[in-house]
């Protein structure tokens, strides 16, 4: 069975940092494309990071130069080092694995990603505020 069980998520003021975690079980994630995504009640969910086997990565323009996808394939986990937080970045942050290449991925509105991509952890919330 597999899962994906997020971890680190908590609050922090405008400029602060967070790192979340997002531990596999069941599956293999250097074998994936892992992704981070985040969602905020009546919005859909859009894409924030994704990191491929072979450590290529892709991120949003929002969060451009402050994110960071990373993993530690020891621990079969992967994080997400979000930097110079905004009020803006507060959401539910899910983990999401897939074989979706990462160059087919476009961060872009519109596309139902639960639909693509096969794993979900749970969730976890940051809250950033001003």
């Amino acid at each position: 069975r597999v899962q994906l069980v997020e971890s680190g998520g908590g609050s922090v003021q405008s400029g602060g940092s967070l790192r979340i975690s997002c531990r596999a079980s069941g599956i293999t994630l250097n074998r994936y494309c892992m992704a981070w995504f985040r969602q905020i009640p009546g919005k859909e969910r859009e894409g924030v990071a994704a990191i491929d086997d072979s450590g290529d990565t892709k991120y949003a323009d929002s969060v451009e130069d402050r994110f960071i996808i990373s993993t530690n394939d020891a621990k079969n986990t992967i994080y997400l080092q979000m930097n110079r937080l905004k009020p803006g970045d507060t959401a539910m942050y899910y983990c999401a694995a897939d074989g979706v290449p990462l160059r087919d991925i476009r961060w872009k509105p519109g596309v139902r990603w639960t639909s693509i991509f096969s794993y979900w952890g749970q969730g976890v919330q940051d809250t950033v505020s001003s």
